[in-house]
């Protein structure tokens, strides 16, 4: 981990400043690499309900875990979960929100079930007087468009031990400035976990740990120009606001040792990832 850090940080010592004219070249560029790799997904088609099978966009949501962690990959409907079948949770869960789906009016329901196909997959009795939420990485309130995205959210593949106060808090209301966020700006992809990468000794259940932090990633390909910001949320009441949470992807992945957005071409990837403005990306649609 420390090399991955040491890399970063001589990476973004190395990089010069980008003149206003240079910023707007990459924002153009990065806006064309994305709209490239989601038109030819469009062109593939996707039918109702959704499934991320074209390479582009899996090329999005596909982060790369540090050497020698567990992973199974499960694809649902409107998302994809990296489950630690060695943690019993998601190493992270990743989607596309668009503003469509956010408005989505399907009801809710609650029906929290394992995943059989999955090695590890908790059960109910695992979280039955833990003490804990049984808090989702991918909401519900994300998957309304769908009857079977909505009861794919319910697998506990897809689910982390959090207190009431994170899950039923600023959890709960960095999800809706989510779906605020995907009507403005078109879509947004989304990629959330655990860190993992803490030492972490509590567990409940049958071996399921309990994390001490969050993650959540965003990306934002057709706001102009595009962008995207991390947030870090402790596992017990944060009482600040986004705004204290907000952090760069890059400082993300120097905490979990993931990589994200690497289909992304490096110096664009480096540009958008080493910036996190809050007020960005919590203005209204003009």
């Amino acid at each position: 981990m420390a090399n991955k850090s040491n890399t970063y940080r001589k990476r973004r010592a190395a990089r010069p400043r980008k003149t206003k004219i240079e910023t707007k070249i990459l924002g153009a560029m990065l806006a064309v690499a994305i709209l490239a790799l989601f038109s030819t997904a469009a062109l593939a088609g996707w039918d109702e309900p959704k499934k991320y099978d074209a390479v582009e966009t899996v090329s999005l949501l596909r982060a790369e875990l540090p050497d020698e962690t567990p992973e199974i990959i499960k694809e649902y409907t409107g998302f994809i979960v990296s489950f630690n079948p060695s943690h019993r949770q998601p190493n992270y869960v990743a989607w596309e929100l668009t503003g469509e789906e956010a408005d989505g009016t399907l009801p809710r329901q609650n029906k929290f079930r394992p995943d059989p196909d999955v090695l590890g997959s908790p059960t109910l009795d695992d979280y039955r007087n833990s003490g804990y939420d049984r808090g989702h990485m991918a909401p519900a309130g994300d998957m309304k468009w769908s009857r079977q995205a909505m009861i794919d959210s319910h697998y506990l593949t897809n689910i982390c031990p959090q207190t009431h106060q994170l899950n039923g808090g600023r959890w709960a209301t960095l999800e809706t400035k989510c779906r605020e966020w995907a009507r403005r700006d078109s879509a947004i992809i989304i990629i959330t976990g655990p860190v993992l990468s803490d030492e972490l000794s509590k567990t409940i259940g049958r071996g399921i740990t309990v994390p001490d932090r969050f993650f959540k990633v965003l990306l934002s390909p057709y706001s102009t120009p595009p962008r995207a910001i991390g947030f870090i949320m402790p596992n017990n009441p944060p009482f600040d606001g986004l705004e204290t949470m907000a952090v760069p992807v890059d400082a993300i992945e120097e905490i979990t040792g993931i990589d994200f957005f690497k289909a992304l071409p490096d110096e664009l990837e480096e540009q958008i990832e080493s910036r996190a403005v809050y007020r960005d990306w919590n203005r209204r649609k003009r």
